[in-house]
C-alpha cells in the first residue's frame, strides 16, 4: 500500500515538475516580422474560379472580366409613357399654340416592335419602354398632350415643345457591347446581380471560397446547448470564428471540439488539412503543460511553424505554421484574443485568397464639383462616384439616368438634397454615404471619351492591384474635368476644325498630351444594302444625301466624331440629323437595328454589330494628362501600360494602332 502511496505521489510529482518547467515561446517576433515570415511561405493569389448559378452568385468575387455581349438598353426606348414624335414638329409648341399631330395607327407596348414609321406631322402612341420607331427622334410626354378628334382620325396637341433625344435612352447607353461592365476581382452585390442579369448571363464565374477548417481545443470546451461541468466553459471560439471566416470571403467547416487528447487531436488536424485550404485552431498554442497544438502542427509538414510568439497584447501566444504550402494557424484560447489575432493575421489572407480587397470607411466628406438641380418638394439622393481631388475627395454625381442598370451598381455612395432646396451648389462638401464598405477612393481617375481599348490599358493595371476610375462623359466634358483637376488624365479625340489636327489644341501649361492610339472612322450600314455595297465611303454618302427616303444617324454635339460629321455633311440636315446618341454604339445599333441606314462610327465598333464599313479617316484617342499629376504610382503605371508591347497587342486586335510616343 505504501508502495502503491509513494508510486502515486511520484507520478504527481513528476506531473507537477513537468508543468512548472512549461515549454517556452520559440521565438517571440515583432508582429511585422511574424507578418513577413509568414507572407514568405504562403500563396496570397485568389483561389482558381468555379462557374456558379447566377442565383448563388451573391456575395462572390468575380474570377475574370465581364464584357457585354448586348447593348443595355438593346434599342432606343422611351422613358415615358407619351408619344413618339419628329422634335421639329414641336417647335413652338404651348399651351397657348399647340400643335397637333395626327396619331400613327398603333400603339407601341413593351417587348413589341414598331410597324409603323413616324412620318412628319405624326405621332405614336408608346409605354414606357417603348422601342422609339423609325423617323422619331424625341417622345413627347402623355401629360403635356391633349386627345382631340380630327377629320382623318384621332390626333394629339402637342403644349410643350421636346429637343431631339428627350425622354430617349439610346441603344448602348447604359451599357454597350464590347464594354468591360465588370471586372474581375469585383464583388458580386444585388447590383452587380442586376448588371449580369441585364447582359442575359445565367451564371459566372466567381473565385472559389477558400475552405478553412475550424478547431478547437481544451478539455474545459462544452459544445453550446449541453449542461456545463464543473470548470467546463462554453466553446464559443468555434462559433466565432466559423462565422468571421465566412464574413471574409471563406467557407468555415466546422470540426467541433477536442479534449486535450494529443492522438485524437493530431488526426482531426491531419483530417482538416487533407480536406481544406487552411487550419485554424483555438487554443493549445501558450507555453502551459497540457497544450498540444503547437506540438502536433510541427508534426504536421514542412516547413512546419514559422512563428510562435509574437509581441502582441493580447495575442502574445499566436502561431504560423505552413503544412504542405497550406496555412495552420493556431490562435490563443481566449476569445478576444483569439478574434484580435485572426483578424491581423488570417483574415488578410482568408480575403485575398477569396479575391477580396480590404474594408473601407462607411462615410466620408466629399466635394461635389457641379451644380445638381434639384426638384422642390421632394428630398433627393443623388448617386455619386468618388475620384480624387487636389484637396481631399470628389464625389463626381452620376450622369445616367434612374433606367440604368449601371448608374447603381458603379456608384460609390450618395448624398442627399433637402426636399426644400432647388439645387446643390457646385463645390458644396457634403457627406457622402457609401454603398459598400469596401468603397474607396481609386488610384487612378480617368474621365472623357470612353473606348474598349482603354479596357485593356486598365486591365494593365488591376493585374498591378491598381483601381481606376473611369466616367465616361464624352470627350468635352473630359476637357471641362481635367481643366478643373478632377481627374488624373482625360481622354478626348477632338479634331481642331482649322488645322485638321487632333487634340493638340486643347492643351494649356498645366496640361500634357500623352499619344494614345489611332481609330479609323468610316461609313457604317447594313450588310447587303445595295445602295452602298462595294462603293467608297465618299460615294456612299452622296448616294445616302440624294435620297431623302435614307436616314442618318448623328453623333451629339461635342463629340469628335460629330465634327467629323458635320464637315462631311458641309452643312447639309439629311434625315435623321437630329438623332443624336452620344456613343458610337448607339449609332451602330440604329443602323444594325433599321432605324437608320447609315451613320459615322468607329471600324471596331462597326464589326461587333456585323456593320459594312467603309473607312474615311483615322482619329487620334489620346489623353490630356494634369501634368503636377505624373508622378503619382498610378499614373507612372498607366503610362507604363500604354508602352506595354503586351498591352499594345491588345489594343491592334481590337483593330486600332497605338501611336508611337
Amino acid at each position: 500500500m505504501n508502495i502503491a502511496r509513494k508510486t502515486a505521489e511520484q507520478t504527481l510529482l513528476d506531473a507537477v515538475r513537468h508543468a512548472a518547467r512549461q515549454e517556452q515561446f520559440l521565438e517571440v517576433v515583432s508582429a511585422e516580422e511574424a507578418r513577413a515570415r509568414f507572407a514568405l511561405h504562403i500563396d496570397r493569389s485568389p483561389m482558381p474560379g468555379e462557374t456558379v448559378a447566377l442565383a448563388d452568385a451573391l456575395g462572390r468575387v468575380l474570377a475574370g472580366d465581364v464584357v457585354a455581349a448586348v447593348d443595355a438598353p438593346p434599342f432606343d426606348r422611351s422613358n415615358v409613357d407619351g408619344f413618339a414624335v419628329r422634335a421639329a414638329d414641336t417647335a413652338g409648341a404651348s399651351d397657348a399654340v399647340p400643335r397637333r399631330l395626327q396619331l400613327n395607327a398603333e400603339v407601341i407596348a413593351c417587348g413589341h416592335a414598331p410597324a409603323i414609321a413616324v412620318a412628319p406631322g405624326t405621332a405614336t402612341a408608346l409605354a414606357t419602354g417603348g422601342m422609339l420607331p423609325r423617323g422619331a427622334d424625341a417622345v413627347v410626354m402623355i401629360e403635356h398632350t391633349d386627345l382631340v378628334e380630327a377629320k382623318d382620325g384621332p390626333a394629339i396637341e402637342v403644349r410643350r415643345a421636346v429637343a431631339p433625344g428627350q425622354f430617349i435612352s439610346f441603344a448602348g447607353s447604359d451599357m454597350a457591347r464590347g464594354e468591360t461592365v465588370l471586372r474581375r476581382a469585383a464583388r458580386i452585390g444585388a447590383r452587380e446581380i442586376g448588371m449580369l442579369a441585364a447582359c442575359g448571363l445565367a451564371s459566372v464565374d466567381v473565385v472559389r471560397r477558400p475552405k478553412i477548417a475550424v478547431l478547437s481545443t481544451g478539455d474545459e470546451l462544452v459544445p453550446p446547448g449541453e449542461a456545463l461541468h464543473p470548470g467546463g466553459v462554453y466553446d464559443s471560439n468555434g462559433a466565432i470564428l466559423a462565422a468571421a471566416v465566412t464574413e471574409a470571403g471563406g467557407e468555415p467547416v466546422g470540426y467541433g471540439a477536442f479534449p486535450d487528447d494529443e492522438v485524437a487531436l493530431e488526426k482531426a488536424a491531419r483530417t482538416a488539412l487533407a480536406e481544406c485550404d487552411m487550419v485554424v485552431l483555438s487554443g493549445g498554442t501558450s507555453k502551459g503543460a497540457g497544450d498540444l497544438s503547437h506540438r502536433i502542427v510541427s508534426r504536421l509538414g514542412s516547413p512546419g511553424i514559422i512563428v510562435h510568439g509574437v509581441a502582441l497584447k493580447p495575442g502574445k501566444p499566436l502561431c504560423l505554421a505552413v503544412a504542405g504550402g497550406k496555412p495552420v494557424i493556431v490562435l490563443p484560447g481566449f476569445p478576444t484574443s483569439a478574434i484580435f489575432t485572426f483578424h491581423a493575421f488570417v483574415v488578410p489572407v482568408i480575403r485575398a485568397r477569396a479575391g477580396r480587397t480590404e474594408d473601407t470607411a462607411r462615410t466620408l466628406r466629399a466635394r461635389i464639383p457641379v451644380r445638381v438641380a434639384s426638384e422642390l418638394g421632394r428630398q433627393e439622393f443623388v448617386l455619386v462616384s468618388l475620384v480624387a481631388g487636389d484637396e481631399g475627395p470628389v464625389a463626381f454625381p452620376s450622369a445616367k439616368g434612374s433606367g440604368a442598370v449601371t448608374a447603381f451598381s458603379q456608384a460609390d455612395g450618395f448624398f442627399a438634397i433637402d426636399a426644400l432646396a432647388a439645387a446643390l451648389d457646385a463645390d458644396t462638401v457634403a457627406d457622402v454615404t457609401l454603398l459598400d464598405a469596401h468603397a474607396r477612393v481609386p488610384d487612378l481617375v480617368i474621365m472623357g471619351s470612353h473606348c474598349v481599348a482603354l479596357d485593356e490599358v486598365l486591365g494593365t493595371l488591376a493585374a498591378q492591384g491598381l483601381t481606376a476610375r473611369t466616367i465616361a462623359i464624352g470627350s468635352m466634358g473630359g476637357v471641362a474635368a481635367v481643366r478643373r483637376g478632377e481627374c488624373d488624365l482625360a481622354p478626348v479625340h477632338l479634331m481642331d476644325p482649322q488645322s485638321g489636327s487632333y487634340n493638340a489644341h486643347l492643351l494649356t501649361p498645366e496640361l500634357t498630351l500623352v499619344p494614345g492610339w489611332q481609330r479609323m472612322q468610316g461609313f457604317v450600314y447594313r450588310r447587303g444594302d445595295a445602295r452602298f455595297d462595294g462603293k467608297t465611303a465618299e460615294a456612299a454618302l452622296a448616294t445616302a444625301l440624294a435620297d431623302s427616303d435614307v436616314h442618318m444617324v448623328n453623333r451629339n454635339t461635342g463629340a469628335g466624331t460629330r465634327i467629323l460629321i458635320d464637315q462631311l455633311l458641309a452643312g447639309s440636315r439629311p434625315p435623321g440629323y437630329a438623332n443624336q446618341p452620344r456613343s458610337h454604339n448607339a449609332v451602330a445599333a440604329a443602323a444594325a437595328q433599321g432605324r437608320a441606314d447609315w451613320g459615322i462610327a468607329i471600324e471596331s465598333v462597326a464589326g461587333l454589330y456585323g456593320l459594312g464599313f467603309l473607312a474615311i479617316a483615322p482619329e487620334h484617342y489620346d489623353f490630356l494628362l494634369v501634368e503636377s499629376r505624373r508622378e503619382r504610382p498610378a499614373v507612372q503605371a498607366f503610362l507604363a501600360a500604354l508602352r506595354d508591347e503586351a498591352t499594345r497587342a491588345r489594343i491592334r486586335a481590337l483593330g486600332m494602332r497605338p501611336t508611337d510616343a
